[in-house]
């Protein structure tokens, strides 16, 4: 990329303005999500292009960074550092939207985990299913941009085991 000044300033701007949902370290090249506390590197030499878009509801400003790999990342408020769900593992996914965020798999293990734990004489809804595999399409696609997601994947498969434990 030739601009790779401008990209910079425009990430900077743009986080100025949303600390809430992202940080930067300068000194690792990083980005912080703040709802996740996850960090994933953004390397700038690999960076091919950049885009400030309007999202057509809201009008707010959102950053899409691409790289060389085909990968890219989204800069959203108020979900944080946005990226695309890959079903690498999950296979195809009803209802899998096309960009997801950290704060997405929170929200939705956090339904998984009301439908099993706050309900255990019950057995778990037909969509608590669908939820997990989600969530599974959700930390494939923060992985393959560079997030570390192990503790989380823990998280699930506990979730996934307690599914298959009342099922049975």
């Amino acid at each position: 990329m030739e601009n790779i000044d401008q990209a910079k300033s425009s990430v900077h701007q743009w986080i100025g303005r949303h600390q809430h949902a992202v940080l930067y370290d300068e000194e690792t090249s990083a980005l912080l999500d703040v709802a996740s506390g996850k960090s994933v590197n953004l390397p700038w030499r690999d960076m091919t292009a950049f885009e400030e878009k309007t999202h057509p509801e809201t009008t707010d400003t959102y950053l899409v960074l691409l790289f060389e790999n085909g990968k890219q990342i989204a800069l959203v408020e108020p979900g944080g550092v946005a990226f695309a769900p890959s079903t690498e593992n999950s296979g195809p996914v009803q209802d899998l939207p096309p960009v997801v965020c950290l704060s997405d798999f929170h929200t939705l293990k956090q339904r998984v985990d009301h439908h099993l734990y706050d309900h255990p004489d019950e057995p778990p809804p037909r969509e608590t299913l669908n939820l997990i595999m989600i969530c599974i399409a959700t930390l494939d696609g923060a992985r393959a941009v560079g997030f570390d997601v192990a503790d989380l994947e823990g998280e699930l498969e506990k979730s996934l085991n307690e599914i298959e434990r009342r099922t049975r």
